[in-house]
């Protein structure tokens, strides 16, 4: 089960790839997402390294696409385990991947400041999840990404992209 020490990653998938959230990749950022104690918000947070600039002093907002859509991804995920009565570390895996990533970028994002990702389910659980997710250096909202993530078999996904 996940707990305030045991991120979703961690807890459901110790063997996770991604570049940006995956454990095992000893290249990525491996954003680790945990339950808000409200049992409504999936939160992360992120401190961008310096090789992650846009403009001066400034984050890329590369980056903070990505942050949004693994984070993103975590919290549908985290949705669909709950809604089942499921432990993150239950099998078989659940696994969504991203059908619409949309960011709305309302402030600058500056460099030297902790990034907090604050996401929430937006209607129901389903095949299609909308997840609504914030993005504040240190106190103030920089960005807003409203996506929605699809529930898919991994396996059967590969095999299409390599037309197997």
């Amino acid at each position: 089960m996940s707990t305030p020490d045991t991120s979703l990653q961690d807890t459901a998938a110790p063997d996770g790839v991604c570049y940006g959230c995956g454990g095992d990749n000893p290249h990525g950022l491996q954003i680790k997402s945990f339950w808000h104690e409200d049992g409504v918000h999936v939160i992360a947070e992120h401190m961008p390294e310096a090789k992650y600039c846009g403009w001066p002093d400034l984050v890329y907002g590369g980056l903070i696409a990505m942050l949004v859509d693994c984070h993103s991804n975590w919290t549908a995920m985290a949705y669909h385990y709950r809604e089942e009565h499921r432990d993150a570390a239950s099998l078989p895996r659940i696994n969504c991947v991203t059908g619409n990533l949309g960011i709305k970028f309302i402030k600058p994002t500056p460099m030297g400041v902790l990034l907090t990702l604050k996401a929430k389910v937006e209607g129901e659980v389903g095949r299609k999840t909308r997840v609504i997710c914030e993005v504040y250096a240190g106190d103030v909202l920089t960005a807003v990404g409203d996506s929605v993530f699809v529930r898919v078999d991994t396996g059967q996904l590969a095999a299409v992209a390599h037309g197997r």
